[in-house]
């Protein structure tokens, strides 16, 4: 299951990703992800995260995020969330193309709970994009 966290920079997205992660670490019976870039999050996450820095492993496109997100599922059935903060700082502002990376990602991860902060309002979004809202 796929979810976004919308709106435009300082409107409180990161707060609410740290709020949907403390949550899920309280009832997860298994393990929760964090994707990031820069590890800013690094203090205000429960250490039981396993927290990711995107720039470690090179993504910077939306192929390459669906590619790693993919794999470290494949790689670990144990995942139950996954939280990624400011995936446009990852792929880029080509919202098509985050639309058709959202679509397949659904597909693979349909067990998994995948929740993204997109920093742009819903208004400006493609319908693709905010079918996942």
């Amino acid at each position: 299951m796929i979810s976004l966290i919308t709106g435009k920079k300082g409107t409180g997205k990161t707060k609410i990703l740290i709020d949907r992660i403390t949550e899920a670490i309280g009832s997860a019976t298994g393990s929760v992800v964090c994707i990031e870039r820069g590890m800013k999050l690094t203090y205000d996450i429960p250490h039981k995260v396993r927290l990711v820095d995107a720039e470690e492993y090179g993504i910077s496109s939306f192929d390459a995020f669906y590619g790693f997100v993919t794999g470290m599922l494949a790689g670990n059935y144990d995942i139950q969330a996954v939280f990624v903060d400011g995936i446009l700082k990852m792929g880029g502002r080509d919202y098509d193309a985050l639309g058709a990376m959202l679509e397949k990602l659904a597909i693979v991860a349909k067990d998994v709970k995948i929740v993204f902060t997109v920093s742009e309002d819903s208004d400006k979004l493609p319908d693709k994009v905010k079918a996942f809202m």
